[in-house]
């Protein structure tokens, strides 16, 4: 019987993967940690103070590791904790998927590779109906840290490199969380396509921050936000995911002035290192 224990991160978006399911996102710290404990019987138990994490996307992910024969014959206890807020566009359920497969497959795959590990999260993603596009960006960033450029249908990391370490996010939560219409977002998918080749090229700030004045604009975010927090000395800022969360990056001496352009609207403040950690697990 086995004990295990993965932790992985968050990340943001740079560029939306909805319009062309061409993606951006670099990793932040806060984390989301998994304990898998097998026993003999079967049956799987899932444990988290959050009760709105998915336990579908849970469940599909595990059947994409374990077989049905280790199924029947393992009780499965799976305990997360996580410091991600849900349904913010935090990539909390990639960072989920993603580190429930790592443990699992630390017990059951030990020869997997990081990509098999990785793809086991984002077929369960699509086949749950958590992404529309398998958020491969997304899990890339959670998974390997720094910045992840991608290809979502080809699952290809096209771009990657390390975040600078002088660099913090500070994300806002709206009190609001409503989120607009994502199917709008290809009315633009021209424009996103540009920050996503900008993105390529390693001009991740304009990419971010032209994603940021499409997205806001579509998804019920004031753009004006944007272009303030800038002018405040943002590196990038942007809409993350499909939002409703506003996420800035800058160096650690225009944070008090960032903090202020958030302080003015309804909602709560975080503020996270940037990540380059790669995900970790170990037998415990």
């Amino acid at each position: 019987m086995a004990k295990v224990k993965a932790t992985i991160h968050g990340a943001v978006s740079l560029v939306s993967a909805i319009a062309n399911k061409k993606g951006a996102t670099l990793g932040i710290s806060l984390k989301v940690e998994a304990i898998v404990e097998t026993s003999e019987g079967k049956g799987i138990i899932i444990q988290s103070e959050n009760k709105s994490l998915s336990s579908r996307l849970i469940n599909k992910t595990i059947e994409k590791i374990v077989s049905k024969k280790d199924l029947e014959k393992n009780k499965i206890i799976i305990t997360l904790t996580s410091e991600i807020p849900t349904g913010y566009g935090l990539k909390s359920s990639s960072a989920i998927s993603s580190v429930v497969a790592l443990a699992c497959a630390k017990i059951f795959k030990p020869k997997w590779t990081d990509h098999q590990i990785l793809l086991a999260g984002v077929e369960a993603s699509i086949e749950t109906k958590v992404s529309i596009t398998g958020a491969y960006d997304d899990a890339c960033s959670c998974y390997y840290g720094g910045f992840n450029v991608t290809d979502n249908v080809k699952r290809n990391r096209i771009q990657f490199e390390k975040v600078p370490t002088n660099l913090i996010a500070v994300i806002f939560i709206p009190k609001n969380r409503k989120r607009g219409n994502l199917k709008k977002l290809k009315i633009l998918s021209a424009i996103f396509n540009n920050a996503w080749e900008l993105a390529k090229e390693g001009k991740y700030w304009e990419s971010m921050t032209i994603n940021g004045l499409a997205t806001s604009s579509i998804l019920n975010s004031d753009p004006k936000i944007i272009i303030d927090l800038i002018e405040k000395g943002a590196l990038g800022a942007s809409v993350s995911g499909n939002g409703p969360s506003i996420a800035a990056i800058i160096k650690k001496e225009n944070e008090s002035n960032v903090k202020k352009i958030f302080a003015a609207l309804e909602g709560s403040i975080i503020v996270s290192k940037i990540n380059n950690k790669k995900a970790e697990v170990h037998e415990l």
